[in-house]
């Protein structure tokens, strides 16, 4: 469930935030990335069983005002700046439907699907071989639209939980390489 909030606090953790919370009790290896850590909360949670965790943001007021500062905090547009390779990279996307992006920490552009692709694409490079990648998403954006974008990327894509709301449907997507598409994906891709 996401709101909208004030330009200069973190995006503080929520409904959505605690379901992605709970699939990764299970996760373990040496790097993971946080994309969009906003309060830094499951870039806390990460380092209990990743040997380095780093946390990106494109909010530098978000970083600075964490409440318990995580560690290894980038401020970038998702995974941007970072030319390295994560077994395990998660994301609690900006999923709102919104005609203009008025506040990043929650809209997702048109059909809630601009935004989230735009940070698939990026992490794509830093995805290991053998990685995965875990998003939030919801029924309120086009979710069907995005797996189906995310998959002509070269992402092998399957939901591995829903969680129903009051007014929403929360789900958690797991992405990762098709080795089949890899060479192809790894030449065309344009971000």
């Amino acid at each position: 469930m996401q709101n909208r909030y004030s330009n200069n606090e973190p995006y503080p953790p929520s409904e959505d935030t605690y379901f992605l919370e709970d699939n990764l009790v299970n996760e373990k290896g040496k790097y993971a990335l946080d994309i969009g850590t906003g309060s830094g909360y499951l870039t806390r949670i990460l380092s209990r069983n990743f040997l380095q965790v780093i946390g990106t943001d494109i909010d530098f007021y978000s970083l600075i005002n964490q409440n318990k500062k995580a560690k290894n905090r980038i401020c970038c547009d998702a995974a941007e700046a970072l030319h390295c390779k994560f077994d395990l990279i998660i994301c609690n996307m900006p999923y709102l439907q919104s005609d203009e992006i008025s506040d990043r920490k929650v809209d997702g552009g048109k059909e809630g699907v601009e935004v989230p692709l735009k940070i698939i694409k990026s992490a794509i490079p830093c995805l290991s071989d053998s990685g995965k990648m875990l998003f939030v998403t919801s029924s309120l954006s086009n979710y069907e639209k995005l797996i189906e974008e995310s998959k002509k990327l070269g992402l092998d894509l399957k939901i591995v939980a829903r969680k129903k709301l009051f007014f929403e449907e929360l789900l958690i997507v797991q992405a990762s390489k098709s080795h089949e598409s890899n060479d192809f994906v790894n030449s065309n891709l344009r971000l």
